[in-house]
Formats: C-alpha cells, sequence, structure tokens
C-alpha cells in the first residue's frame, strides 16, 4: 500500500460553534504529473507557494476547516494522487468516497490538456456518487502567469462541455489567482448535492442560498 501522509491542517476562521453542523467533504486532485497538483492544495491550505515542489509519491492529503455557512462548518479533505502512470493501478483506488474533484493540466503543455480527457473517464469509471451521478468535477488551467501557452481558451472550452465538467477555469497558483475561488464554487457545487443533504428542505437552502453552484464557472 503506497503510503498517505496527513498535511498539517489550516482554518480560514476561527473554531466554528458547537452548534453549527459539520460536513466532512473528500476532494480528490487529479492530472498529470508537474502541473502543479501539490502547489495547488499548499497555496489553498497554508497559502504558500515553492518552487520545485517533488513529486507526490502515491497519495497526500491535506485538511482544512472553513466556514461555508451561518450554520454549517466543513471539514474539507483534498487528496493529492500521484500523477505518475506507474501508480494508476493503485491511486485510483482513493477515488473511492469522492465527493468531488479538481482535475488541473498546464497551460503550457497542451499534451496534458489531452490527457486530461483520460483522466476525467478514469474518473467517471472509477468513481460515482451515491445516487449513481458522476462527481462533480472542475476542470482548473494552471500556469495562466506564463506568457508561453500552447492551449487556446476554444480548446479548453470544447474539453469542458465535452466531458460534462461542471466548470473551468484559468488559475494561477504561482500568483494565487483563483485558487480560493475556485475551491468556493467547488464546495457550492458538492454541497448542492442531495446525497449531502439530511432532508430535501436543506437541500433546496443549500442551493437558494448559493445561487453560484447552478450556474457554470467558465472563465477560459
Amino acid at each position: 500500500m503506497l503510503p498517505v501522509r496527513l498535511a498539517r491542517s489550516s482554518s480560514i476562521q476561527s473554531r466554528a460553534p458547537d452548534t453549527l453542523d459539520d460536513q466532512l467533504l473528500k476532494v480528490v486532485v487529479i492530472g498529470d504529473v508537474t502541473v502543479g497538483k501539490t502547489s495547488f492544495i499548499q497555496r489553498y491550505v497554508n497559502n504558500t507557494y515553492k518552487e520545485g515542489y517533488k513529486a507526490t509519491i502515491g497519495v497526500d492529503f491535506s485538511l482544512k476547516q472553513i466556514r461555508w455557512s451561518n450554520t454549517c462548518s466543513i471539514k474539507l479533505q483534498l487528496w493529492d494522487i500521484a500523477g505518475q502512470e506507474r501508480f494508476a493501478s493503485i491511486t485510483r483506488a482513493y477515488y473511492r468516497g469522492a465527493d468531488g474533484c479538481f482535475l488541473l493540466f498546464d497551460l503550457s503543455n497542451s499534451a496534458t490538456l489531452r490527457r486530461a480527457a483520460r483522466w476525467k473517464e478514469d474518473l467517471d469509471a472509477k468513481c460515482r456518487l451515491p445516487d449513481g451521478s458522476p462527481v462533480p468535477c472542475l476542470l482548473l488551467a494552471n500556469k495562466s502567469d506564463l506568457r508561453q501557452r500552447q492551449v487556446t481558451k476554444e480548446e479548453i472550452r470544447d474539453l469542458c462541455q465535452k466531458y460534462a465538467f461542471v466548470g473551468c477555469r484559468e488559475v494561477s497558483v504561482k500568483d494565487n489567482i483563483n485558487v480560493a475561488e475556485s475551491v468556493r464554487f467547488l464546495v457550492d457545487i458538492i454541497m448542492g448535492q442531495s446525497h449531502l443533504a439530511n432532508s430535501p428542505t436543506k437541500t433546496t437552502q443549500l442551493q437558494d442560498s448559493h445561487p453560484a453552484a447552478r450556474r457554470k464557472f467558465c472563465a477560459c
């Protein structure tokens, strides 16, 4: 079994009151090696960025507690799935139980966009929500800070629509552009899913209170 390391947890606010409902969300972060998955997680959880992160061996995960609403606190697990193909048969077992997914590719490397399609197909084939629907997956085009681009906006939008992503977004983990916004959007989508609600009434309230969960997030 490949190792799983638990990174230091972080919180965007002080500890939520005991009266809040807690939700535990598991979100997997997938994509080719070197596209910036580990850096994305570290930027969001700890607001840090380091050049030259080592490739993930197996699976790591980090935890961050966030205040989602006045009545709900979320413990967000971000699972960093190794991108090397030799780990595929083992690491993809960690898809199980995922509530959401970020799929990253590198804007300066067109091959990572082409392989993003295979990552999405693999996710859809191996992991479903309890109601049988696909795990909501947000496509992230990383390294928007670089001038050299090998991928057009049209190619990103076409792949986003063809493979039924919940949306797409250009991000720069290095410059901290659209990182937190992307996480918030996906969490809104997840919290609108019926399998996380205790009752139909709660589901409706969640969706109504966050209209972003009902629209596409395409800004490519």
